[in-house]
């Protein structure tokens, strides 16, 4: 019983956060009033568009995704590896060196595929 008091205080506050945007954007909505031409197209510094906008995108992107998704992994796996590192010792450390050798690995062959030049 003690908990609802508390409780109802969050739940309460919780929902005020979420409705009160909601009702505070409805009073200032300018959806109503028609644009005129120019305001209808997407801002890009002040100058027109020069491609569509579902534009494809070139492969290299892609790659670089890919390669900035392997080095992200590399740190998820290398912060809790830090803290066993201290428990564990050589073993800990030896399974490290692994790791970043097949991560170099990697690294070598896109150096080598000439993925990480822009020409």
């Amino acid at each position: 019983m003690a908990l609802l008091g508390p409780l109802g205080v969050c739940l309460a506050v919780f929902v005020a956060a979420i409705l009160a945007p909601l009702a505070l954007g409805g009073l200032g909505r300018l959806d109503k009033v028609p644009l005129t031409a120019p305001e209808r197209v997407p801002f890009a510094g002040g100058l027109p568009p020069l491609v569509h906008a579902w534009s494809r995108y070139h492969a290299r992107y892609y790659v670089m995704a890919l390669v900035f998704l392997a080095f992200d992994m590399e740190m998820v796996f290398m912060y809790p590896w830090a803290v066993v590192f201290i428990r564990e010792g050589a073993t800990a450390f030896v399974e490290m060196g692994m790791f970043i050798a097949i991560l170099l690995l990697g690294v070598l062959y896109i150096w080598r595929e000439r993925a990480l030049e822009w020409s």
